[in-house]
């Protein structure tokens, strides 16, 4: 579920509002967007996905969790992490020599 949006590092693009498949955020003019329906959200992570600063925190847990802050959840280096984790994060430490995915590809292929 949708947890925090931050203030700090968000640049105000609204593309977790145009992700967002279930309406839960608001757009405001010059600000972040706001998280206005969080029981809509059915954690399916496009908003983190697409948010290209780690502005968002989506919990895996389907509850709220009761007293998440920010600076902890940036403490613990979870803002953002499901978009890291996936491979959306520009420049991503491994690099595409690290990225394995291809290979599944690869091993369809038929060699003459």
């Amino acid at each position: 579920m949708i947890e925090i949006v931050s203030e700090d590092r968000c640049i105000k693009c609204d593309l977790c509002v145009e992700a967002c498949p279930d309406n839960v955020f608001n757009a405001v003019p010059n600000s972040a967007p706001i998280i206005v329906r969080q029981s809509d959200c059915q954690t399916c992570f496009l908003c983190e996905l697409f948010c290209p600063t780690d502005a968002l925190y989506v919990s895996p847990l389907s509850e709220a969790i009761e007293g998440a802050t920010e600076s902890e959840l940036i403490a613990r280096g979870v803002m953002g992490s499901f978009r890291r984790e996936m491979g959306w994060k520009n420049a991503k430490p491994r690099g595409t020599a690290g990225d394995w995915s291809y290979r599944i590809f690869e091993t369809g292929k038929i060699i003459p």
